[in-house]
Order: structure tokens, then C-alpha cells, then sequence
């Protein structure tokens, strides 16, 4: 328009020189105002924010180029409350501008330079804007924010490319926090990362302990799958802290840390070679070990399953020296009067490098006695009386022989234990015969011949003092090679164990062991009700504490109404040497810690001292609330270490050589090698396990005469729980109500529900929305022993109601229930008493030396004797072990030196109280039925003899 107004300047001409310098004046001056009208009109344009106008695509101008921009704004991010700056340089351009979001930038909000290109001569001009947050946040827009540079040359117009611009951020949580793992060696390892939501998007990068992993230094390690951490092969040096860092241009964030353990499953070495036979003659054993070495278990890895050693049977063969035989008749007088005789080293001939015979195999000697004729006559008549005289000598020899011989056939002597001397009672006895001469009754490798029998019926009387014998001839006390036992229907009539007398010792004070200088003699009977009522005494000062000296001749040691128990065997502390040992409960808040789902089945039990060393295994019981099955339980044994850490000793269903836990309803007998603090750990294994919950009401009045308090407590099945309870209960004036009954607690998780109901409504009320309580499923789950109680206040309308008539529900949502009935005279002088207790080992907490044990102790030497040594028809040990129900870990027994009197050791601890010598008995007998026959006696007559018994009285 301009080029067009100029040009159109000279058609405006007049005729008259005053006419054409006015005109001139006027054209000037409307050339002017249009100029002036064309840049407010460019102006008006640019100003699209204000006006609404859009500027030209193009506009015309002059022969040149179009423009080209140098530098073209770039995406950006407002960090904060930060501005941001675009920029753009163009050449050559007149004019620069932005728009955004599709309107002109104002002119004002620009910021504009214009150089010269010294190599080209052309105009290069540069333009920025600031671009506020609060701009974008004010955008609503399909798109995001975005800005785009418009340049002007004589040419026309060129764009830039557009430019977004968003506010940066990076959201605080993550979308996926990585989860610790345990995995086995040379396993995958995959950890998921999902970072927090951000504006840019946030890169990843792994920390291991705090260090960065750089994946491109460890084939091993590949981080580029979606964020993911993957370790192909799990070594022991990928164990650590693994945390996954999130950031962009805003922040850095930190995922939860995950703990990866590589672990190592224990694996078992070679076998050893088999070791030498331990007997150099005769039968015996030999063994073979191996280690779980191969690798050894790390970082919580299995142990290896299965026996660490192995045991099989051999025969050595015994050397056998060389004898001589009879020595030869002499031999005819020689011509020289010698005659000769010899002998042969062949019975029997030297065997298996026994040694050949010692001295001459030949003798000569003078026939004549000095006096050597010559005469053949004479020679021949000596010759003849040395004959006779021989021959006589001879019959002689033969005739004594025959006469030993037959006297020996007539005289027998016993050879097998009746299991009836178990039971110690009044029973017809059947005792076997064998011949005097029999060499079984001197350790003999002849099998006895137990086929005749005799029947001796008379009174059989068995004691308990040290010197307990039993009156029957040495064969009683030598080990049989296979044993035949029979038992009377009489066997159910036996001695009752618990009339027998105590047998105590007294106790010295001073410091522990005590040497062979220091004795204990029996407690005269003065004594005694002194001595009886001191330990009632100490009961009642102390009920969750005992303590007994014991020596070589072992004891057992109990604390009063907690079914606690230690036994010390015979022989397992040393000879000459003594000591105090205690037994303790430990009361107040355990210091176990239960991992997981386990919980603790009993109270926590301390035994020791500690430095005490025993050379047999000793019995520890620990009474427990859990009902015993293997699919809902797994039961733990755990000792406390002196640093108040605890660690696993064994789980029941291992098998170990290191200890053995026989698990019974009611309690746990644990046969160890060390004092120290033990306590049974349960792991539920499913909704199904179940813990025994006493549930017993108390009462007593308050201090208002009308009111009167029921305090119902569910505790632990175990005597020690209920025991806290009675004391409690003592201290605060409390009457049991009704018989304590059982519950069967569930492991699934419903909360215990408590009430009262049928509370007469005319003579006693309770306080509105208190007759139900409702205790939550871990508060009784895991009391850790601990006595839970709820308490319910009930108040009398009037003085004169006396009797209190009500029943208390207790139940567990969808389990089990029990009704407890209660029918009571709320007045002291009313009440009927009910028992709290009614254990045997009340009043004797302590026994010492053979009164602690069941089994006579000739009888145990005489059991052990026969089944410790191996036998080829199995009855042996094993099948002593299994007859009295001992079926698992049968290889811990066979590491013991005496098998057989660690498992009569555990049948004494599972017996203590019923002393049921009938079981055992019974189990003999079972064993003697599967004996094969022995072919039978060939004598008729057998003298018949009475064996009689006496009980020694004692204290």
C-alpha cells in the first residue's frame, strides 16, 4: 500500500503553479496521514490480546529472502514459582513476535535485539518472552501451554516450531515400593519399581547399601525392564539393601528399602570310610559319618535332612589259641630203657592268629627207674605190668568222668526275668531251668534253652532301697541273648508305687559341688516332721522354686502343683561329687519374643547351674496348653544364650542327634545335655490349631456389703498359668466357684466373648451394657502366660439374699463354648470349699537316689543288659523303643552308650505320677511272644524252689 501510494503520487498534478504548490502541500500531507493510518493499522494488529485482530500472513515488500530461524524456542518446565524464558533468533526478519496458545503476545511483553551478520550483511533479530506459572495454570486448553515465533522479512513470514511449556513436579509416594525377597543361591532376583508420578517423568537409578549400581559394569544386572531391578543369577555378595531413587528437574525420592537374602541350602559330604569294628572279638559295630558341609547352610538356609551317622552291625572273629591234646601212651621200653610219648597241638588247632601251643610235643623217659636190664625176658615183663598198670589208671579216669557228668545233669539254674517282677506284686511266677553247668549264666555265647519251665507260686516282694536285689540266682543279672517273658492275668494286680516311703536327704549349705568328704545321710524319723514342714514352708514362700543336692545316685526334682519337672539319672553325675540343683519357673513378662505366628505354648523353665555337666542325658518336663497335631503345629525348642538372645534348639519333627523331645497331651518331655532356660515355641500352621484354655470363676464381696464381684479368668492350660491364678486369687480373698473347665481356642483370628446370663431379676442386677465383654483374638492368642481375666460387679437389692444362682457364657465367635453354672452362698460360713490342687508331689517336691525312680534299679541293669546288645531278630533296643510308643528319632538313642537306659530314663519322666509299670510289662511280653521256640529239656524231674523277697523300710 505504501509502494502503491508513492507511485501514485506524480497523477496528481494541477494546471497553475499556485494550484500546484497548493495541491503539493495538500498531497504531502494526505501521503503523510495515510502512512501515519497504515502503521497505527500495523500496530492495531500486533496488539491481538487487546483488539482481537490477527496480523497478515504476509505482507508485501521487497525483492529478498525469506527468514530463517537461527535458534527456535525450546520446551520448557516451570520449576516452582520459577519463570521461564523462550527465545528466538531469525535472519534476515524485519519483526519478531510470539504467539501463544494461538493469540498474539503483547508488544509490550516482548523483549527484542537486532544485530547485523557480519559475514552475510544481513539483519539478524532476536526476541524472549516470560512465561509466568500462573499463565499456565490460567491455560485450559485441549493441549498443553504452548508459544510459537512469527518472523517478517521484504520477502514474507516464517514460523518456528511450537513450544511447549508445563509446570513441573514430582508426586511424594511410589506408584510400587520394591518387596524383600529370600531366594536361593544362583536363583533370580526381580525387584519392582514403580516411580511417583512426575512432570518430566522421573528416571530410575538402584542404591545397594547405599551405593549406586551401575548395570553396565555387571552383566549379571539388568536395570532397563520398566524400572525393575533383575539379577539373573543370585550370588552371596547380592545380599543387602536395595532402594530404588526416583528424580527429575523438581525433586529425588527414596522408595521403602527391601532387604534381599541369598541363602544356602546345607548340603551333606561324602560318606567316611567304615570305621573299624568297636570289639575286637565277637559281635559288634561299626559306623560311618559325613557333615552338611557340601555346602554348609547360610543366611537361613536348610539344614541338611536326613542321618548324619550311620551305624551297621559286625562280627570280628575271635583268635583262638592253640591247645594240646592228651598226651599218647607211652611207648614200648626201648632197648636203651626209654619209652616215649607225644601230643598234638590240635585241641583245638591255633586260629584267626591265636597263638600256636607253648612246650614240647614229645617226652622220654627211663623205664626202668635207673636200672636198665638188658634181658629181653625181663624187658618183656615190665613191658606187660606198665600195660595193666596203665589200663587201670585209665577205667578210673573214665569212671570219675561219667560220675561229675551226671551230677551236673541234675542241677539247673534260672535264666529268665519274669516281667511280673515289674509290677512288684503277690503273682505266680514262671521261671525257666537251665543245667548248672549252662556257661550262659558266665557271659556265655550258648543260647539258654527257656522251653522247661517251673512254677513257683509264692509272694514276690520287690524294694526301693540302694541295695535292691532280687533274691534269684546269678542269672538274673547276666544279659540273655533273646528274652521270653511271660506275663500272669495277675500283672493287673500290682504293688501301688505311690505308698512306697519316702526316701529323702538332708540338705547342706555351702558352696556346690561337694567332694566324697561330705555326706547325706538318711533323715531319722525325729527328723522328718521338722524336715516336712520346713519344705511346706519354703513351698508356700516360693511356689515357682526348688532345689535338691544331688549325687552319682541321680534323683528327680519338682516344683509343687506346676507340672515341672527335672530327673537325673543314675550315674549321670560323677561319683564322689555332688550338687544343688535348681529348678525355677520364670515369672513375670517373658523375654521370648515370638517371631511370626508363633506363640508360646508354656511357662519359660530354668534349670542349672549351668557349669554342671552330666555323662548321661537328663530329663526336663514342661507342661504345655496346645493340642497335639503335627498338620496344625510345629513345635519349636528354643534355650536362652547368656547375651538374653534366644536360639532354636530342635523342632519336635526333626530329626537330631544333639537332644529329643517326646510330645504328650499334656506336657513335653525334653531329654538334654545342658542346663540352662528352655521354653516350647508354637508356629500355627493353619486356622485349625487350637490352644487349651482353662476358664475358672472367682468371687468375693467388695467393700460395698451389696455388692459382690465375679472375676472369670481364661488362661493357659498349664498347671503353673492356673497356679499364678490361685495366687492372685488368694490376695484378693477369692473362693473358686465351680470346676474349672477347658475351651478349645481356635487360631482364626475371632475375638473371645465373656457373659453373664439368668441373673435372677428380682434379687441381684448388673450395671446396664456390662453384662457381655468381648476380649480381642491376640490378647488371648498370645498372652505369653499371662492370667486374663474379666470382671463383672453385681449388686443385691437387700441384705438378706444370701445366695447367688447365675451362668457365665463363654464362647469364642464361630468356635468353641462352655457354660459355667454357677450355684453359691456369697456368706463366708456357707461356702463350699472346692479344691484347687490335688497333685502327689505336693509334699515331696524332692526325691534323691532309687526312691525317685519307678523301675528297681536291678531290674533296669537286668533290661539294659539284654536289650543293649544287638541281636539278629531285632530285639534289641529298637523294638524296646518302639513297644513303649518311642517311634521317632530312633537315632539320638543310638548315640547314647546305653541306649536302653535313656529310653527307660524317658519312660520314667512320661510315668512320673502314674508309675504304670503294666505298660512296661506289657511291652516285655510282647516282645518275649515273638521268640521262636527252643527245643526242650530232656530231664523229667526238676526240683521246685520258692523265691521270696523282703521290702526294706525306709524313711
Amino acid at each position: 500500500m505504501l509502494a502503491f501510494g508513492i507511485s501514485g503520487l506524480p497523477a496528481m498534478g494541477a494546471s497553475s503553479s499556485s494550484a500546484r504548490r497548493c495541491g503539493l502541500s495538500r498531497t504531502w500531507a494526505l501521503l503523510l496521514l495515510l502512512l501515519l493510518l497504515l502503521l497505527l493499522g500495523v500496530e492495531g494488529a500486533l496488539r491481538g490480546k487487546d483488539n482481537g485482530e490477527a496480523l497478515p500472513e504476509s505482507i508485501p515488500s521487497a525483492p529478498g529472502t525469506l527468514p530463517h530461524f537461527i535458534q527456535e524456542p525450546d520446551d520448557a518446565y516451570i520449576i516452582k514459582s520459577n519463570p521461564i524464558v523462550l527465545r528466538c533468533r531469525a535472519a534476515p526478519a524485519m519483526q519478531i513476535f510470539f504467539k501463544c496458545n494461538g493469540e498474539w503476545v503483547h508488544q509490550n511483553e516482548h523483549f527484542s535485539e537486532e544485530t547485523t551478520d557480519e559475514s552475510t550483511g544481513l539483519k539478524v533479530r532476536e526476541a524472549y518472552i516470560n512465561v509466568t506459572r500462573q499463565q499456565v495454570e490460567d491455560f485450559h486448553g485441549p493441549e498443553d501451554y504452548w508459544c510459537q515465533c512469527v518472523a517478517w522479512s521484504h520477502l514474507g513470514t516464517s514460523k518456528s516450531r511450537k513450544a511447549s511449556v508445563r509446570i513441573a513436579y514430582l508426586r511424594k509416594n511410589f506408584e510400587q515400593d520394591p518387596q524383600g525377597k529370600e531366594v536361593p543361591l544362583e536363583g533370580m532376583i526381580v525387584l519392582h519399581c514403580r516411580p511417583p508420578e512426575g512432570v518430566p517423568a522421573a528416571e530410575v537409578e538402584w542404591l545397594k547399601n547405599e551405593e549406586i549400581i551401575v548395570a553396565a559394569e555387571d552383566e549379571n544386572i539388568d536395570t532397563r525392564a520398566d524400572h525393575n531391578l533383575i539379577i539373573r543369577q543370585a550370588r552371596l555378595s547380592d545380599s543387602g539393601n536395595y532402594t530404588c531413587m526416583a528424580n527429575n528437574i523438581v525433586a529425588k525420592r527414596r522408595s521403602l528399602s527391601a532387604t534381599v537374602v541369598v541363602y544356602v541350602n546345607g548340603g551333606w559330604s561324602s560318606w567316611t570310610e567304615w570305621s573299624n569294628c568297636n570289639v575286637r572279638c565277637g559281635r559288634g559295630w561299626q559306623k560311618r559319618s559325613r557333615t552338611c558341609t557340601n555346602p554348609a547352610p547360610l543366611n537361613g538356609g536348610a539344614f541338611c535332612e536326613g542321618m548324619s551317622v550311620q551305624k551297621i552291625t559286625c562280627t570280628s572273629l575271635c583268635p583262638v589259641d592253640g591247645a594240646w591234646e592228651a598226651w599218647s601212651e607211652w611207648s614200648v621200653c626201648s632197648p636203651e630203657c626209654e619209652h616215649l610219648r607225644v601230643r598234638e597241638c590240635t585241641a583245638p588247632p591255633p586260629r584267626n592268629g591265636g597263638k600256636f601251643c607253648e612246650g614240647p610235643n614229645q617226652e622220654s623217659e627211663n623205664c626202668t627207674e635207673g636200672l636198665c636190664i638188658h634181658d629181653i625176658e625181663n624187658a618183656t615183663d615190665i613191658a606187660l605190668y606198665s600195660g595193666l598198670g596203665a589200663a587201670v589208671i585209665t577205667v578210673a579216669v573214665i569212671v570219675i568222668g561219667v560220675t561229675l557228668y551226671r551230677r551236673s545233669q541234675s542241677e539247673y539254674g534260672v535264666d529268665v526275668i519274669d516281667s511280673s517282677a515289674l509290677t512288684g506284686g503277690f503273682q505266680t511266677f514262671n521261671f525257666k531251668t537251665a543245667r548248672q553247668g549252662n556257661s550262659l549264666l558266665l557271659n556265655s555265647s550258648m543260647q539258654p534253652d527257656l522251653t522247661v519251665s517251673r512254677t513257683y507260686s509264692g509272694p514276690i516282694c520287690l524294694q526301693d532301697p540302694i541295695d535292691k536285689e532280687l533274691m534269684t540266682e546269678s542269672s538274673l543279672f547276666n544279659p540273655l541273648s533273646d528274652i521270653k517273658v511271660k506275663v500272669q492275668s495277675s500283672f493287673m494286680v500290682s504293688l501301688g508305687v505311690t505308698d512306697r516311703s519316702e526316701y529323702q536327704r538332708k540338705t547342706h549349705s555351702g558352696t556346690f559341688p561337694h567332694d566324697s568328704n561330705r555326706t547325706f545321710n538318711s533323715i531319722h524319723t525325729k527328723n522328718k516332721a521338722a524336715y516336712i514342714q520346713n519344705l511346706s514352708t519354703l513351698c508356700k514362700q516360693n511356689e515357682m522354686r526348688t532345689t535338691g543336692v544331688f549325687g552319682h545316685l541321680g534323683g528327680r526334682l519338682g516344683i509343687p502343683n506346676t507340672g515341672v519337672s527335672l530327673l537325673i539319672p543314675h550315674g549321670a553325675i560323677p561319683e564322689e561329687i555332688s550338687w544343688e540343683i535348681y529348678l525355677s519357673i520364670n515369672q513375670g513378662e517373658s523375654s521370648l519374643q515370638p517371631e511370626g505366628s508363633e506363640v508360646l505354648l508354656g511357662p519359660e523353665v530354668t534349670c542349672g547351674p549351668p557349669e554342671v555337666t552330666v555323662s548321661t542325658p537328663f530329663a526336663l518336663t514342661i507342661p504345655h496348653c496346645a493340642e497335639v497335631n503335627s498338620e496344625h503345629w510345629n513345635i519349636h525348642v528354643k534355650k536362652k544364650k547368656h547375651q538374653g538372645k534366644w536360639e532354636e534348639v530342635m523342632s519336635v519333627e526333626e530329626e537330631t542327634t544333639s537332644c529329643y523331645c517326646l510330645w504328650d497331651p499334656y506336657a513335653c518331655h525334653i531329654l538334654l545335655d545342658s542346663f540352662g532356660t528352655y521354653a516350647i515355641m508354637g508356629e500355627s500352621l493353619s486356622d485349625c490349631s487350637v490352644k487349651e484354655l482353662k476358664v475358672a470363676v472367682f468371687g468375693s464381696m467388695s467393700c460395698n456389703s451389696l455388692d459382690y464381684s465375679l472375676r472369670v479368668y481364661c488362661v493357659d492350660n498349664t498347671p503353673c498359668a492356673f497356679q499364678e491364678v490361685i495366687s492372685e486369687e488368694r490376695q484378693q480373698g477369692g473362693q473358686l466357684l465351680e470346676e474349672p473347665k477347658l475351651l478349645h481356642f481356635k487360631g482364626n483370628t475371632f475375638s473371645l466373648q465373656i457373659s453373664v446370663l439368668d441373673i435372677p431379676p428380682f434379687l441381684w442386677r448388673i450395671k446396664p451394657f456390662t453384662a457381655c465383654q468381648e476380649v480381642p483374638f491376640s490378647r488371648v492368642w498370645r498372652n505369653n502366660q499371662q492370667p486374663l481375666h474379666c470382671a463383672f460387679s453385681l449388686e443385691r437389692y437387700t441384705p438378706a439374699t444370701t445366695q447367688l444362682s447365675c451362668k457365665i457364657c463363654v464362647r469364642q465367635v464361630k468356635g468353641h463354648e462352655q457354660i459355667l453354672q454357677i450355684q453359691t452362698s456369697i456368706l463366708e460360713t456357707e461356702r463350699e470349699t472346692i479344691p484347687f490342687f490335688a497333685h502327689e508331689d505336693s509334699n515331696f517336691p524332692v526325691q534323691m537316689g532309687p526312691q525317685a525312680f519307678k523301675i528297681p534299679y536291678s531290674i533296669r541293669q537286668r533290661i539294659c543288659a539284654t536289650f543293649d546288645t544287638p541281636n539278629a531278630k531285632g530285639k534289641d533296643w529298637q523294638m524296646l523303643a518302639q513297644k513303649n510308643s518311642f517311634n521317632r528319632n530312633l537315632s539320638y538313642f543310638a548315640t547314647q552308650n546305653s541306649p536302653s537306659a535313656v529310653i527307660l530314663d524317658l519312660w520314667e519322666a512320661r510315668h512320673q505320677h502314674d508309675g504304670d509299670l503294666d505298660s512296661l510289662a506289657c511291652a516285655l511280653e510282647e516282645i518275649g511272644r515273638t521268640q521262636p521256640q527252643i527245643s526242650d529239656l530232656t530231664e523229667t524231674q526238676i526240683e521246685e524252689s520258692n523265691f521270696s523277697y523282703s521290702r526294706q523300710n525306709g524313711l
